[in-house]
C-alpha cells in the first residue's frame, strides 16, 4: 500500500473564463475557472517516486503563471530531496508537466514511447500543437535518451509491484496515467487525461486536445482502472483536489494527501 500527495505548486489567474476549458460550444454557462498546477508522490516501502517534475520561474514569467514555490522546494517540504530522488514519471511532456528535470540529476524518467516521437515528430510542426512545449524540455528528454537516463512504456505496464502505467493518449500523443494501490482502492493520477472533474463527468474535453475521441475513450479507461469510484480519479488541474483532500497540515495547504479519503 502507498501513500500518495499532491504537492500544488502554481496556479492561473483567479478570473481565467470557463469558456476556456471546454471544447467551444460544450459550455453552457461562464464565471471563473482558475486551473492549479500539481506534481504528484508515490511514498512507498522502496523509496519514493515523483510523479511529473513542473516548471519553475522562467516559464512562470514567460506563460504568465503564478508561481507558489518551485517542484523541487515544494518537495523538501515533505523531506525529499529532489536530487536523491531516483525515479520520475513523466505523465507527458508538456511544459507543465515535464520542466525543472535538471532538479533530478540522479533519476530515471518514465515516458511512453508515443509520446517522445509525439514530441519530436510531425506533429510539432502545428503551432497550436507545440506550443505547450517547451523546447529546452524536448531537448533535455533526448539527452536523457543519449545519457541512459530515460526508460520506455509501450501501453500498459507494471512499474512495480502496486504501480502500473497506462497510455491514454488524447491530450497529447503518448500521455500516460498511474494507477497505484492505495488502503481506500486502486487510485489514479489521471494528469491531462481531464483536467476538471467537470470534463470527464459531462463528457466535455478540454481544449487543447490532439485526438478528441481518446480523449472521450480515456475518460472511460479511467474510469475503469480506478474501479468506477470518483473519489479515486484525480484530475490534472482542478482547484477542487485543495477542498476535497486533507493536507498534510494546517501549515501546507497546498500539499493534499490523496491515499487518505476526502473530507468534502
Amino acid at each position: 500500500m502507498y501513500e500518495v500527495y499532491a504537492l500544488r505548486y502554481a496556479t492561473t489567474a483567479q478570473d481565467r473564463p470557463r469558456r476556456e476549458n471546454f471544447i467551444p460550444g460544450m459550455d453552457l454557462h461562464n464565471g471563473p475557472m482558475p486551473l492549479d498546477y500539481f506534481i504528484w508522490v508515490i511514498r512507498g516501502p522502496e523509496g519514493d517516486v515523483v510523479v511529473d517534475t513542473g516548471f519553475g520561474p522562467a516559464q512562470a514569467a514567460k506563460r504568465q503563471r503564478h508561481l507558489i514555490a518551485s517542484p523541487a522546494e515544494m518537495l523538501s517540504r515533505i523531506g525529499i530531496d529532489a536530487g536523491a530522488v531516483r525515479s520520475v514519471i513523466l505523465t507527458h511532456l508538456h511544459y507543465d508537466h515535464a520542466g525543472s528535470m535538471s532538479d533530478f540529476p540522479k533519476a530515471q524518467f518514465h515516458v511512453q514511447d508515443a509520446e517522445m516521437a509525439y514530441a519530436t515528430g510531425r506533429p510539432m510542426c502545428h503551432a497550436c500543437l507545440s506550443a505547450p512545449f517547451n523546447v529546452d524540455d524536448v531537448v533535455d528528454a533526448v539527452r536523457l535518451v543519449h545519457g541512459g537516463r530515460m526508460t520506455f512504456h509501450d501501453g500498459d505496464t507494471e512499474f512495480a509491484p502496486g504501480i502500473t502505467l497506462h497510455r491514454i493518449g488524447g491530450h497529447t500523443g503518448g500521455l500516460q496515467v498511474v494507477r497505484v494501490t492505495t488502503e481506500r482502492g486502486p487510485l489514479v493520477l489521471a494528469s491531462d487525461a481531464f483536467h476538471f472533474s467537470e470534463n470527464r463527468i459531462r463528457r466535455a474535453p478540454f481544449p487543447l486536445v490532439y485526438h478528441v475521441g481518446d480523449m472521450l475513450e480515456g475518460f472511460a479507461k479511467c474510469e475503469a482502472l480506478a474501479g468506477g469510484d470518483p473519489d479515486l480519479l484525480i484530475p490534472g488541474h482542478d482547484p477542487e483536489v485543495r477542498h476535497r483532500w486533507p493536507t498534510v497540515s494546517p501549515d501546507e495547504p497546498n500539499i493534499l494527501r490523496l491515499d487518505l479519503a476526502p473530507i468534502a
